[in-house]
Order: structure tokens, then C-alpha cells, then sequence
């Protein structure tokens, strides 16, 4: 797999990653066994990263994460994690020392590592990306070797830009797909030139992109893509990258006959991710072994032609998403 530098890292990663925020069961119910059995496989395929958060589950996918870690005992697998959703109302006041301590504390035993890899704040309120006292502390944390290094997860745009000006920012993870472009202007530029890892997030647009869905596909009560359709759990941006699904299943049909023999439509939508330049790693989820061999040998596809994504992108997405976030 092609491998990435991901500068303020320190070290380069597989171009492909794993999301892991499936196996916290808020996409519907995932077997322990079969759990295990897809983070082995992307591993074998050539997978170093994975993305995992504190939330995701109460913990379920940090401790599976956790025991595949002892399970493969390679120190060449990079965990990243998030910490700030389990406060029970998002004010920056919440953004407290003692909290990202009890948060780092139970990340850590969830893991099972004295030290963790990455932690990402988990898209707080905008203020906190402001606010020194936040940094001065992840700062601290590093010093006192609770984490190797930091980075932030965001919604915003903005949000990114301001974070990336941070001299000890390591990473910010995006939306990014063939559904949400504004990144492309501004973020990953300047990610590029301060050395700051993109890590691109909802790179299938919650499945949208995969091009499996219909108007007569039913998600699970449990699943975000019933219950948060209009924000009502979370930023509605996370689910379908906040576009109509109805202007999504439009979208997929126009792009369909672009995918190349042989290829999928996530491999297709995935791999216009990978040309994107500035980007260091892309974290597709996967439910089954399946899904994650497919993802890993997307960056195997030869680039893309992207006149066509931008003209649906343009003409369909656009007015619903990128003047949002």
C-alpha cells in the first residue's frame, strides 16, 4: 500500500486507514468475534491505522481495538482516539484538565497502553480551538508521556484553519469525500504546508457512496442514519455528510457509470479521496472482512477522472452542504 508522511507525526502511514466507529455498534449490531476478524484483515491487507473514539460504543470500540493490539502485538499499528463527546452538554468550559485526564485515563485502560498514539479532540464547541488553556494542558499530556501527540476532529472549515496556525497540532480529521469538497480550498493546502496530517472521515458519505442504498433501504433504530437524519442525536454533517438522502441517491446514479470494470463504488469513491493532494490517510469503516480487504485495495486503483464528481458535486451537493461547514 502506498505510504504517506504525516508530518507533524512523525512517521508515514498507509494511505488507507480504518474507521472503527462501527464496531461501537451505532451502525447496528457487530459480532465481538467478527469484530476482531476485520481489524486482522485490514492489518493484513497493509492497514497501520486506525481511528477509534472514546464515545463510540461507551468504549466497546476502544477495548475491541484494544484487544486486537494485544492480539497482534505490532508495533508498526498507529490508534488513534478522540476524547470530549462523553460530556453530557458540549461547552468549552467542559475542555477542563481534569476531565481530558479522567477521559486519558480510561482511553488508556480501554486500550490497554501507557501511552497513546493520537488523541483528537472530538469536535468541540468552536471556542475551545481558541482557547489557549486547552492546548497548554494537551501540551502537558504529552510532556508527561499520557499521549505521543494530539490533533483535533472538526466540522467546521474554520475550525480546521485555526487549528492547523497551533504549532503542536499534529492532525485534523475531516469530512472529506466526493460529496464535500470545501476542504479541498483552503484545509489541506495549509495542512500541507504547517506538516499537519488530514485524516479524511465519512469518505462514503455513511454508506451513501457505496452505491448500495435505495429509496426502500431501512437502517436499524440503533443505526445514526435513522436516528440522527436531521441532527437530532449529533451535527448532521455525520450523517450522509449531511446531504438529502434523496439528493444523494441522485448523485450516486450520476457518478455509477464511472466507475471502472472491475471496481467498486466505494473503491471509486475512495480512491478520489487518495488523489486529493494533502490528504495522509482516508478512514473508511467496514462491517465484515469483506469490506475491509475492498477498502484497503482502493489505493490500488489508478487515479481517477474527476471532471465529472466536481460537475454532480456542483450542481446537485453543493447547495446543500458547502456553505455549512
Amino acid at each position: 500500500m502506498e505510504k504517506r508522511n504525516a508530518g507533524r507525526l512523525g512517521r508515514d502511514f498507509g494511505v488507507m486507514g480504518l474507521g472503527c466507529w462501527q464496531l461501537g455498534a451505532d451502525w447496528g449490531e457487530v459480532d465481538e468475534r467478527d469484530a476482531l476478524a476485520l481489524l486482522h484483515a485490514a492489518a493484513d491487507t497493509g492497514v497501520d491505522f486506525f481511528d477509534t473514539a472514546d464515545v463510540y460504543g461507551d468504549g466497546r470500540s476502544e477495548t475491541l481495538v484494544g484487544r486486537f493490539l494485544k492480539e497482534r502485538n505490532d508495533p508498526g499499528i498507529f490508534v488513534a482516539t478522540k476524547m470530549g463527546r462523553r460530556l453530557p452538554e458540549q461547552t468549552p468550559e467542559g475542555y477542563s484538565r481534569e476531565n481530558f485526564l479522567a477521559w486519558n485515563d480510561r482511553s488508556r485502560r480501554n486500550l490497554g497502553v501507557d501511552t497513546l498514539d493520537l488523541v483528537q479532540l472530538h469536535c468541540p464547541p468552536t471556542p475551545v480551538y481558541r482557547t489557549d488553556a486547552v492546548f497548554d494542558v494537551l501540551d502537558e499530556m504529552v510532556d508527561a508521556k499520557r499521549i505521543a501527540a494530539y490533533g483535533v476532529s472538526v466540522e467546521r472549515v474554520e475550525e480546521a484553519l485555526t487549528a492547523i496556525a497551533r504549532p503542536n497540532v499534529a492532525s485534523v480529521q475531516i469530512i472529506l469525500n466526493a460529496f464535500r469538497h470545501k476542504p479541498l480550498e483552503e484545509v489541506l493546502p495549509a495542512a500541507a504546508s504547517a506538516g499537519v496530517a488530514i485524516i479524511a472521515r465519512v469518505p462514503l458519505a455513511s454508506g451513501l457512496l457505496s452505491g448500495k442504498y435505495t429509496k426502500d433501504t431501512s437502517f436499524g433504530a440503533d443505526d445514526h442514519r435513522n436516528y440522527n437524519r436531521n441532527g437530532e442525536a449529533f451535527d448532521v454533517g455525520e450523517t450522509f455528510s449531511g446531504v438529502p438522502y434523496d439528493v444523494g441517491l441522485e448523485a450516486v446514479e450520476r457518478l455509477r457509470p464511472l466507475v471502472p470494470a472491475g471496481a467498486t463504488m466505494a473503491q471509486f469513491a475512495l480512491r478520489w479521496i487518495v488523489d486529493q493532494p494533502g490528504v495522509t490517510v482516508v478512514i473508511p469503516g467496514a462491517r465484515n472482512v469483506e469490506q475491509a480487504r475492498a477498502n484497503a485495495t482502493a489505493a490500488d486503483l489508478a487515479p481517477v477522472d474527476s471532471a465529472e464528481i466536481t460537475r454532480v458535486y456542483d450542481e446537485l451537493i453543493r447547495p446543500h452542504v458547502h456553505d455549512r461547514w
